[in-house]
């Protein structure tokens, strides 16, 4: 009753009571006004009318709404407010009965707290052990340390042992057989170290928490970095994949079909039911990290479930039989999808649209052993002897007749000189003709709309077309430049007609099929794009054109479904979930996940709209054009010289091999990983020593827009990961510029501006978490610097945007988006996509 009263308090306050009519609701009319003045306040507008819309008629952007909400979480007298509650209800008038509503919160807003304990258990309250101090993270660090040392030797001397072997042959097919025989032995030692060492060093994995840099700790992440690291790991999407989860415990039923690569760190505490299929980029590590503690927990998924792409599934969390979770959505702990629903959204609710499914076929039991059965063949007879057979001809035919083992080095450098570079330029042009021409011969063997099974031929067509044409190198040489077209266009995407502008795309984009992959003229796409163009089910597979209209904007990362409900002059800002039911959006935004309507554009994002067509276009795209001619050389000759640097050391641990034995070898794989810091760092500091990255409002076409580009590509960031759970990392990330406190531990957080970010005391960086201090909508770059207090926690998965600030102890959840400009305050949790402040039982506010 309070609701309707309201309601139509709100149209008295919108329209104005007439003399008939009932007067508006006093707190209402109070409400609306306070937050019209602020509005002016933030806005710097004179008048602010109540039934103005915010973005329309006001020209209000994203950045100062984000002020607006932080001003009236710090007034007393107005109830909290997010920017979900200010797209819905885009005027002050509207927004007053929004937020003096007190209907309670809808479920799409809850956030639940931690599961319940099953009958029988007590309830105990954590009690992790007191707080590690500088002599445990010193411990621990050394212990990683020795263990990374442990391990250069141990390969070393396998691979000293093998290489000799080898070299003994008599003839060409004895060489042959010798390496398939080595290839075999090193897999089989790779692929069951981890399983050895998980069950030696913790044995079974139970709900429990623990200190990080704790002697716990360490055999965790040594657990933990053998798993990731294993070439099991390579092989997700294979019936072999299942069969490596359960040597590590984890209880996986017949039929499964997992393609995600980040495999569970906690495998006992993994359940799937049969038939159950878990799409790629999924994050279940059955674990997480909060306040400097490791908590970890069990992930239950039933019997037919079905786990789509780019989402999260939190410690705690539980999918039931025949259930679904779509895309781009999350389960936070505690969360419980019942049988037979489908939900999604981050955290995941009930959806209303049917979930895309793709019929059953016929793969039982027989079908997967044969085809895991030829795999392991493949591997073992044909990459395994190659990659052997390259090694031989580097080790010993570049340096047969060099005078490095009399005391001379010339003739050693001027071989590898040629070698390097013959290998590593002649390689990029080998491998775009490749990809011109075989995949393209392979694509005709799979037709799109018709459904194959798993795990067989056309599914292994398919396969090596995703794996050739989906090549990370080659995307991120070309991105950001006028090249991205043509290099997509060359392995099969279709994008007639084009618009250049420089920035078509950016230097992250992928597919399941580049000849089904479409996208409109005038469209423009940033990092982390992933075209599915294929639907599975855990028996089969279909595929099927992806398309995104004309004219459109599209955000960072951003998985986009075959059958995504949006055409013409959208914007899809980042992480948000792409609708696949109801009308075809067009001239709008949208925003979150489950998505919600938003502007398609603001009056700040027209500011450069000179510089679109004509003249300026001309004149800007062609100077852009020098400029990321001369980043994409840059890129290409550091790279080329990061790998002559690396062939050289081991080609001199080579030549001093009959006189040092395996210990030259081990030296040189030890010196390999802090050379790489040392290079990559030096190379770093030393594009941005003129132009350090700096707040920044321009266009593309900005000198400055392409220096920070010139930062993003050239220097490599993969080796950071290298350094996740170690405290390492933080005094890498200080090298580089970011100002980070102590204490801080990073388990695989992405900095994308790092000497913009700053992060204070004890803050805790999940795996795959992000600080980006960027953004770019359409032909207009934004940039500002982000601050998170000290003892904050950013979840696993989680996104925050520029121009943010996270007060102490503040948390933000697994998979949450932190919107541009938002201020946190101190000690307080904040859930969702986008993220809202939750209240003390855990609902939004």
């Amino acid at each position: 009753m309070k609701g309707q009263q309201l309601q139509e308090a709100a149209r008295g306050v919108m329209e104005g009571a007439g003399p008939c009519e009932a007067p508006p609701h006093p707190a209402v009319s109070a409400a609306a006004e306070r937050l019209a003045a602020l509005l002016a306040d933030v806005a710097r507008l004179d008048e602010v009318p109540l039934d103005s819309n915010f973005f329309d008629d006001l020209g209000a952007d994203s950045l100062v709404m984000a002020h607006f909400c932080a001003r009236v979480r710090n007034r007393p007298d107005l109830p909290p407010v997010s920017m979900r509650d200010v797209y819905r209800h885009p005027t002050a008038g509207s927004l007053a009965v929004a937020l003096l509503d007190s209907t309670p919160p809808s479920p799409e807003s809850e956030v639940p707290g931690p599961p319940a304990l099953p009958t029988g258990q007590e309830a105990e309250a954590p009690a992790p052990a007191p707080p590690t101090g500088r002599p445990h993270r010193g411990l621990c660090g050394a212990l990683q340390l020795l263990a990374f040392l442990g391990y250069a030797f141990l390969l070393a001397a396998v691979a000293a042992q093998g290489y000799e072997w080898i070299s003994a042959y008599t003839h060409l097919l004895d060489a042959y057989l010798r390496s398939v025989v080595f290839g075999a032995a090193l897999l089989l030692v790779l692929c069951a170290l981890p399983v050895i060492a998980k069950w030696l060093l913790f044995g079974r994995f139970t709900p429990r928490r623990f200190r990080v840099w704790s002697l716990t700790y360490f055999r965790f992440w040594l657990v933990k970095t053998l798993i990731r690291s294993s070439p099991l790991v390579l092989f997700a999407g294979s019936p072999l994949y299942p069969l490596f989860l359960k040597a590590l415990g984890a209880r996986i039923g017949r039929g499964v079909t997992i393609l995600s690569r980040s495999a569970p760190v906690c495998p006992d505490l993994l359940t799937v039911g049969d038939g159950t299929l878990v799409r790629k980029d999924t994050l279940m590590s059955c674990y997480h990290a909060a306040d400097g503690v490791i908590e970890t927990g069990p992930v239950t998924l039933g019997r037919g479930a079905v786990v789509g792409e780019v989402t999260v599934l939190d410690i705690g969390t539980r999918l039931g039989d025949a259930s679904r979770l779509g895309h781009a959505s999350s389960l936070h702990t505690g969360q419980a999808v019942p049988d037979g629903e489908h939900w999604q959204g981050s955290p995941a609710q009930p959806a209303d649209g049917d979930f895309q499914e793709v019929e059953p076929a016929r793969c039982g039991t027989v079908r997967r052993a044969v085809h895991g059965t030829l795999l392991m063949l493949t591997v073992l007879l044909v990459y395994l002897p190659l990659a052997v057979g390259c090694l031989d001809v580097l080790l010993s035919r570049v340096l047969e007749g060099s005078a490095v083992a009399k005391g001379g080095a010339t003739v050693l450098y001027v071989d590898l000189l040629v070698v390097t570079a013959v290998v590593f330029f002649g390689g990029l042009i080998a491998a775009l003709v490749v990809l011109a021409t075989v995949p393209r011969l392979l694509g005709r063997l799979v037709r799109p709309g018709r459904t194959y099974p798993l795990f067989g031929f056309h599914h292994s067509v398919h396969r090596t077309i995703v794996l050739m044409t989906n090549r990370k190198s080659l995307t991120r040489l070309f991105g950001d430049s006028s090249c991205i077209v043509h290099y997509l266009r060359w392995i099969g995407y279709r994008l007639s007609p084009v618009e250049q502008t420089g920035s078509n795309f950016g230097t992250a984009v992928k597919h399941e099929s580049p000849y089904l992959s479409r996208i409109g003229t005038g469209t423009m796409v940033a990092d982390g794009l992933s075209l599915m163009n294929a639907e599975y089910s855990s028996t089969s597979f279909r595929l099927s054109p992806t398309a995104i209209g004309a004219h459109n904007f599209v955000g960072n990362r951003i998985a986009y479904p075959a059958g995504g409900r949006t055409g013409d002059n959208c914007l899809l800002a980042t992480k948000v979930a792409v609708p696949v039911s109801g009308p075809l959006r067009h001239d709008v935004g949208l925003l979150g996940s489950p998505c919600f309507e938003i502007p398609r554009s603001v009056a700040r994002d027209s500011t450069f709209d000179e510089l679109k067509d004509g003249d300026g276009l001309r004149r800007g795209l062609a100077a852009k054009n020098r400029h990321n001619a001369v980043t994409m050389a840059c890129h290409l000759l550091t790279g080329w010289l990061y790998f002559f640097c690396v062939a050289l050391l081991f080609a001199l641990a080579t030549s001093r091999y009959p006189a040092w034995g395996t210990v030259a070898l081990a030296l040189a794989n030890a010196a390999l990983l802090p050379f790489t810091f040392l290079y990559y760092v030096l190379l770093e500091r030393a594009v941005i020593a003129a132009h350090p990255p700096e707040p920044l409002f321009c266009s593309i076409y900005d000198r400055r827009f392409w220096r920070r580009e010139r930062y993003w590509k050239v220097p490599s960031e993969t080796y950071l990961h290298i350094l996740d759970g170690t405290p390492y990392k933080t005094v890498v990330w200080r090298l580089l510029g970011v100002r980070i406190g102590a204490r801080v531990f990073d388990d695989g957080c992405h900095l994308t501006e790092r000497p913009m970010a700053a992060i204070g005391d004890d803050c805790t960086l999940n795996s795959g978490s992000v600080l980006q201090c960027h953004s770019q909508e359409d032909g207009t770059f934004k940039s500002d610097r982000s601050a998170l207090g000290a003892g904050c926690t950013l979840g696993v998965g989680a996104f925050v945007h520029y121009g943010v600030t996270v007060g102490d102890g503040a948390v933000l959840a697994a998979d949450s988006f932190l919107m541009k400009g938002e201020t946190v305050p101190e000690h307080t949790r904040w859930a969702g996509n986008p993220a809202r402040p939750l209240d003390e039982n855990g609902g939004a506010r």
